[in-house]
């Protein structure tokens, strides 16, 4: 009996190290370069309102495109230079963490539900949701730089999860920088440095997306509050977010943010009135773009566009000043230590080819830009021309 029961116990052992952890599929953690986040429960509540008043109110604003993998998408009809989701508007810190304010009118439906995609043929587009958030979108920081980029719609966010399922990285045309003292004005889209810096500014910076749910609210932590005020060198007060009645542009007062957020519920029946085709939508984008340039004057156009490029250029020429300086001050401190001739010699050349390498590497975005900058000019001319013969 005593050896069965040796017998029996012996077995049990060898099962149980034979037993293969199977980890639950988060245990993976962000993926690399990324910070944590945390979990907590989340609750929806009912209300009278569908995904068709998002239909209904969005379609004086733009366009809404059957598309092949999101269904229907809308585009918005916008002339402002340089637009992209999350660039006419301003950030607050408030009791729901970074959240955006609208520039617009109808900010409080794309910036705060959905996710905002990008198509080659199509631009900017955003894909409806019933989710309520202060931001959808992922950040990036660094010494100098804040920047973000809107969270794909591929990207769903999991009830009592938040958003875990991130890629890896997004194209680095989709993010918006710009230098940490400028993080917190109200005109930021004057301070959005070109695009043409993004690759650059990518690799000062890392990635941190936190997307998170406490005592039942969806909270964009994003980037700390310290490192925000240390970078953009202001002291930032705490908004408490408050309920407006009707929809429209979000009111900011000292302590208190009033933001339009009503549930909605998710209808797969609804559908708007008015949907077209990615070909109809291409040539009704052109249109609107041309009838627009009709109602204002080419001098207006033109200044405008010039205004606009003039402060790109001195954006991009500010902040590789900042780095190449920055760079020159490291070198300098860290030879300065170095005691051994032989070892200072190779460290100053080491530095000597980081700096002609960054100055090549700003010499490629200068270039890049006034390409950009000389195309820009040619459609202004363009639609003069196609004035001129209309008329």
């Amino acid at each position: 009996m005593k050896k069965n029961i040796i017998i029996l116990l012996f077995s049990l052992l060898v099962a149980v190290s034979c037993v293969v952890y199977i980890p639950y599929p988060y245990d993976e953690g962000p993926p690399p370069e990324e910070e944590g986040y945390y979990e907590e429960d989340y609750r929806d509540y009912s209300s009278g309102l569908d995904v068709s008043y998002f239909y209904e109110y969005l379609s004086p604003h733009g366009i809404w495109v059957s598309h092949s993998l999101y269904g229907y998408v809308w585009i918005p009809q916008i002339d402002r230079y340089g637009w992209r989701p999350y660039t006419y508007g301003r950030w607050v810190w408030t009791d729901f963490g970074w959240t955006w304010i609208s520039q617009f009118k109808w900010g409080w439906a794309p910036f705060h539900y959905g996710r905002w995609g990008w198509d080659e043929y199509l631009g900017w587009f955003w894909v409806s949701n019933n989710v309520w958030g202060p931001a959808w979108l992922t950040w990036r920081k660094g010494s100098h730089y804040i920047g973000w980029a809107p969270i794909p719609p591929e990207v769903r966010f999991v009830k009592g999860v938040g958003i875990r399922s991130l890629p890896f990285s997004l194209h680095g045309s989709y993010w918006v920088f710009v230098e940490g003292r400028n993080f917190y004005d109200a005109r930021l889209y004057r301070y959005v440095l070109p695009r043409e810096r993004n690759l650059i500014i990518i690799n000062y910076t890392i990635v941190k997306t936190n997307i998170v749910v406490r005592d039942n609210r969806i909270i964009n932590s994003g980037i700390d509050i310290d490192h925000i005020q240390r970078v953009s060198r202001q002291k930032i007060s705490k908004h408490e977010l408050h309920d407006a009645s009707r929809p429209g542009q979000s009111k900011v007062r000292i302590g208190k943010l009033e933001v339009y957020r009503p549930t909605v519920k998710i209808n797969e029946a609804a559908k708007p009135e008015r949907v077209m085709t990615k070909t109809e939508a291409k040539a009704a984008i052109s249109k609107s773009r041309l009838r627009k340039f009709d109602n204002e004057s080419s001098y207006r156009e033109e200044a405008r566009v010039k205004e606009a490029q003039v402060r790109e250029v001195r954006l991009l020429q500010r902040s590789q000043k900042v780095e190449e300086d920055e760079l020159k001050r490291k070198s300098e401190e860290y030879i300065k230590n170095v005691k051994n001739i032989t070892e200072k010699k190779k460290v100053e050349k080491e530095y000597k080819g980081k700096i002609e390498k960054l100055k090549k590497q700003h010499l490629e975005e200068k270039s890049q830009i006034k390409k950009r900058h000389r195309k820009e000019e040619e459609q202004v001319k363009k639609k003069k021309i196609k004035k001129k013969k209309d008329n």
